[in-house]
Formats: structure tokens, C-alpha cells, sequence
């Protein structure tokens, strides 16, 4: 019995990926569409997460399992998100809006909630990696600013310095794509 121990001291925890995407899952998936509106987009990220968590599992142990994939789940969102900036500037038409479907009581809110998020995507894009990911776990997934300082690895100020840097130059950029900068002069 103890040579069995001993041999089994020496193994890497078995992980139960099915529990862990079961229970964590949904915060992945959250993150991932509130980012990036859009479901194909939002699966594909989904998938990349856990990936991604299986080869950071592969390498050390994960104490915070949630936290662990809801940084990754911003960090692959917002990498999708560029890529489909990049796509977009390359292409020469624009098209309409996947999500424009008047499906609401209320088609109007809805374009405008629509437009408005896309705004902000397209507004991430422009941030650095570190602001676009303070900003998405701050405003999106809703840490604490020292659940983000853990995530990081940075410090608490930091967070709050990152953060203030990064809704600065949404407003700028927000505002400028609004008009509102004209209206300021």
C-alpha cells in the first residue's frame, strides 16, 4: 500500500476537465459573448480558453480556477477582436450587421445598444493589451480590483492607474467616434 502512495506522491493531480468546464463554464462563456457579440465568435473562444487552461495546467498548478479562465477568456476574446478589426479594414465593402434583426419590441434600442457595443469593441482594440484586460475583467466580468491584481500578477495601484488610463482613452475614442469631441471645443 505505501509503494502505491509513494507512485502516486510523484504523479500530477488528475485534472476533471467535465466538473471544470461543467462549473466554470458559464462565467467563460459570459465573458467571451460580452466581448465579442457574437455566438460563433463567443464558441470559438470558448473553445481557445480551455485550451489554453489545459496547457497552463499542463505547467504548474491552477489555485483559482475561475480566475485563471476568465483572464483567458478576455485575453482570447479581445485577440479575436483585433483579428476582426484587422479583417474589417482590410475589407473594401461594409456589409450590414449580423445582429441587426429586428427582433426586440423595441428595434430601435436594440441598433443602438448593437452599435454602441460594437463602438466599444472596435474602442478595445485601440487599448493596450494590459488597459483592454483591467477594463474587461473590471467592467465586464466584475472583479475586484484586487481580484484583478491577483490575475495580473500587478499591484493593486497599478490596476487603478491601468484602469483610469484605459476609460480615459474609451471616452477619447468613444467620443470621437459619437462626435462628442467637436461638441467639447
Amino acid at each position: 500500500m505505501t509503494a502505491v502512495l509513494t507512485i502516486l506522491e510523484g504523479c500530477t493531480p488528475v485534472i476533471e476537465w467535465p466538473a471544470i468546464v461543467r462549473d466554470h463554464g458559464p462565467i467563460v462563456w459570459k465573458t467571451a459573448y460580452r466581448l465579442l457579440g457574437r455566438h460563433a465568435d463567443a464558441a470559438d473562444c470558448f473553445q481557445e480558453t480551455f485550451v489554453s487552461a489545459m496547457d497552463v495546467a499542463a505547467r504548474e498548478p491552477v489555485e483559482n480556477w475561475p480566475g485563471l479562465l476568465q483572464k483567458l477568456a478576455t485575453s482570447r476574446a479581445l485577440d479575436q477582436l483585433r483579428r476582426r478589426m484587422r479583417e474589417a479594414r482590410h475589407r473594401t465593402s461594409d456589409g450590414p450587421s449580423d445582429q441587426m434583426a429586428a427582433s426586440s419590441p423595441e428595434p430601435f434600442q436594440e441598433i443602438v445598444a448593437n452599435e454602441l457595443g460594437d463602438r466599444l469593441r472596435v474602442a478595445l482594440c485601440e487599448l493596450t493589451a494590459k488597459e483592454a484586460a483591467v477594463f474587461c475583467l473590471r467592467w465586464l466580468s466584475e472583479l475586484s480590483y484586487e481580484e484583478i491584481a491577483s490575475e495580473l500578477g500587478i499591484s493593486i495601484g497599478v490596476v487603478g492607474v491601468t484602469l483610469h488610463r484605459a476609460r480615459a482613452r474609451l471616452q477619447e475614442l468613444l467620443g470621437a467616434a459619437t462626435g462628442r469631441e467637436e461638441e467639447q471645443r
